[in-house]
Order: structure tokens, then sequence, then C-alpha cells
């Protein structure tokens, strides 16, 4: 899935945050990893961080994770692990995971019909690529 409207990446975007703010601290680091993300579908300018504030209020006001979900479940299997990709960026983004992390990402791949196996190795590929910078 290349394309997206603008409310469908507001959406997922709002799930990228909600993964964020899990651990109750959401950093720069992780919210520079969900504008590179919305970057590379809406392009730059003002509309980037328009979206972003969209997707933190919608986080706010929801706690519904089936409202995020929804647009990526139907999407192909490449774009599901590009979204879990991102994901586990922003988790492991201060070098651990908890819990509830942990969690949540199996939350998300079972509502997104996503491998936990497939998760679990993108988990790894960027723990290893972080480890190499």
């Amino acid at each position: 899935m290349s394309k997206l409207d603008k409310k469908q990446l507001t959406g997922i975007a709002a799930l990228l945050v909600h993964a964020a703010k899990i651990d109750e601290h959401y950093s720069d680091k992780e919210k520079n990893i969900i504008l590179l993300f919305i970057k590379s579908f809406a392009g730059k300018g003002e509309i980037v961080e328009q979206i972003l504030k969209e997707a933190e209020n919608l986080e706010n006001n929801s706690n519904q994770l089936l409202d995020f979900t929804n647009i990526i479940k139907k999407s192909s299997q490449d774009f599901k692990a590009r979204v879990i990709k991102e994901l586990w960026k922003i988790i492991i983004s201060n070098d651990i995971s908890d819990e509830y992390e942990s969690n949540l990402m199996r939350r998300i791949c079972g509502l997104i019909y996503f491998s936990d196996k497939l998760s679990g190795e993108i988990k790894m590929s960027i723990t290893l690529e972080r480890k190499k910078i």
C-alpha cells in the first residue's frame, strides 16, 4: 500500500503514537521516527506536522486499538511488515522493551493478522542494526 489518504495515515500514526506513549515517556526520538513515517507518505511541509498533531489528539481521545488497526489489517503483508518495523523502532528506540510494549506488539499482530514469528524477526533485525551504530 503506497497510497494512504490523510485519515488513514492519521490513524496509523496514532497507533505509532500509542506505542511511543505506552512506557509513559514520549521522546523526541520516538516523535522523529513517527514524523519520518508520515513524511514517507505525505511528503514534506506543514501537512506532516498537522497529521502528527491530529494523530496525537486521536490517540489521546481513544482507547480502542481496533480503530487504528483496521486500515492495516486490510493491507498487504509487506505494508503490515513496514508498520510492525516502525512500531519496533519506536519501542526499542530507548534500548529496552518492557512487558507492556511486548504485549502491545502481540496484540497488534493478532489484530492485523501478522505472524508473531515475523514480528520477532523484525525486532531482532532492528536490535542488530542499532548495535552496529
